[in-house]
């Protein structure tokens, strides 16, 4: 009997076993089918609201690209705008430096002319002036070689003076 006991008390747990097993199982199935539907229903709602953050970054991220398009779009016309002005400013600067420019050539023209004027008249001055100092030195110098005439002449007729005899003293008289 002994080798029985080892079939019976494992067939009759079985049979237990069994008989907890199938009813349990269709409570397990239902279990698990609404635990598989709020699994699916939990995904649903993960993609309903990943679908709504999709959606809301995608406005967000045009609502993004719009501003800043604008947004450069606004800069770009702003810095175009500034360099009209700057390009306008600058060619006014031009024109008037260049007015300038020809006003102060004109003025050095007529300036050097009036240079190149006082320049000739200094150098006639000099040149007028050298020739009277020129005069002056020549009339000096005549003057001076009169004045050495007049000495030789007054020492040649006072050298024939003394040799003539009239201008020699008479000789003592005699004594008596």
């Amino acid at each position: 009997m002994k080798k029985w006991m080892y079939l019976i008390f494992p067939g009759a747990m079985l049979v237990v076993f069994l008989g907890l097993y199938f009813p349990d199982q269709k409570n397990s199935e239902a279990k698990e089918a609404q635990r598989q539907v709020e699994i699916q229903r939990k995904k649903d709602a993960e993609e309903l609201q990943r679908k709504q953050l999709e959606d809301r970054a995608r406005a967000d991220s045009a609502r993004r690209e719009a501003e800043t398009a604008a947004d450069i779009a606004k800069r770009d016309a702003a810095r175009v705008a500034k360099q009209a002005a700057d390009k306008k400013n600058l060619e006014d600067e031009i024109a008037a430096v260049q007015g300038d420019n020809d006003k102060l050539s004109k003025q050095s023209a007529e300036l050097q002319l009036k240079l190149d004027t006082l320049n000739k008249q200094r150098d006639d001055l000099s040149r007028e002036e050298f020739e009277l100092a020129k005069q002056v030195q020549l009339g000096e110098v005549s003057r001076s070689n009169a004045d050495l005439e007049i000495q030789r002449v007054v020492d040649m007729i006072s050298t024939r003076a003394a040799q003539s005899s009239m201008a020699q003293m008479p000789a003592p008289p005699p004594s008596k």
